[in-house]
């Protein structure tokens, strides 16, 4: 079992519908339609939602999301309608909400890889493919693929795995056009990414996407957050170095910990996982600030 250890009650706002309360995210319906997404502090790590928060984590991704929005709106238009606060929201949602245009958001997790790690990593050691597409030879942890691949996953509820799958189950999910769409999409949105932060001394090891149809049931529009430490991997450029584990400014301080004997927590095991210590806590936030300031080039504050 896993999913949330503490599942906190959702904020009320008169003239806001609770929809859904997600891993960091919580999802009202305003009068209008109109979506109001609001940035928790929360983390998550092994499929569990944690007990402990990092202090302004939701604005640094709100933010950081806002960002990235700005510098890929000639490749595709976004959500966003407005960060303006809703009448009545608590003082606490400034910086972390977001107001969005309600889309029919497409069932796929859109990611692109450019390095080899993780989830992939795992498949290619066992059979030298990555979501059924075929890799060279001798490729490590780290390593720099021959090109960008899409490799999509069908979304979990909280406490499940995302599930990797071949190219032509989401072309039977959504259509062989729209996964043509999506493929290209996630390539092109990748490639914009990565250059950008190559030019700031950051890979883009891999990240991930979703998409929705607008009104017209044909328009792609990209949704939820985009290119965070929570949705992407970033590593220092100047200390990659294939066939180890990289150093990266997502939250693996976290699972570092959390798979420590300090933690005392057996992430294999179906009992909650531990409280996080006041020093584990700085040490993300500060990396998640670090991010933001190498990415944007502005000051954290």
């Amino acid at each position: 079992m896993s999913g949330f250890v503490e599942k906190p009650e959702p904020v009320q706002v008169p003239g806001l519908i609770h929809l859904h309360t997600g891993k960091v995210r919580d999802l009202y319906r305003d009068e209008a339609g109109q979506l109001v997404m609001v940035a928790s502090d929360r983390t998550s790590a092994f499929d569990w939602v944690l007990p402990t928060e990092i202090p302004d984590k939701g604005r640094i991704l709100t933010r950081m999301s806002l960002w990235w929005f700005d510098r890929l709106a000639d490749l595709v238009p976004n959500h966003v309608l407005s960060t303006e606060l809703p009448a009545g929201a608590p003082a606490d949602w400034e910086g972390r909400t977001l107001i969005c245009r309600s889309l029919t958001m497409l069932p796929v997790e859109c990611v692109a890889r450019g390095y080899l790690t993780g989830s992939g990593l795992l498949e290619y050691d066992e059979s030298r493919t990555v979501c059924g597409i075929t890799l060279p030879e001798g490729l490590v942890d780290g390593s720099e693929l021959p090109a960008p691949i899409f490799t999509p996953a069908l979304k979990a509820e909280v406490g499940e795995h995302d599930e990797n799958v071949p190219y032509e189950e989401v072309a039977r999910r959504v259509g062989a056009e729209i996964a043509t769409q999506l493929r290209q999409t996630t390539l092109a949105v990748y490639g914009r990414a990565r250059d950008i932060a190559r030019e700031r001394g950051i890979i883009l090891a891999d990240t991930k996407f979703e998409f929705g149809l607008d009104e017209d049931g044909q328009s792609l529009v990209i949704g939820d957050e985009v290119l965070t430490p929570d949705s992407s991997r970033f590593w220092p450029a100047d200390d990659w170095e294939p066939g180890r584990a990289q150093a990266s400014f997502d939250k693996q301080i976290i699972r570092d910990w959390l798979k420590s004997p300090a933690s005392g927590w057996d992430p294999k095991s179906e009992t909650p996982p531990p409280a996080l210590p006041e020093e584990i806590v700085e040490r993300v936030r500060a990396r998640y600030i670090e991010a933001y300031e190498r990415l944007t080039g502005l000051a954290w504050s």
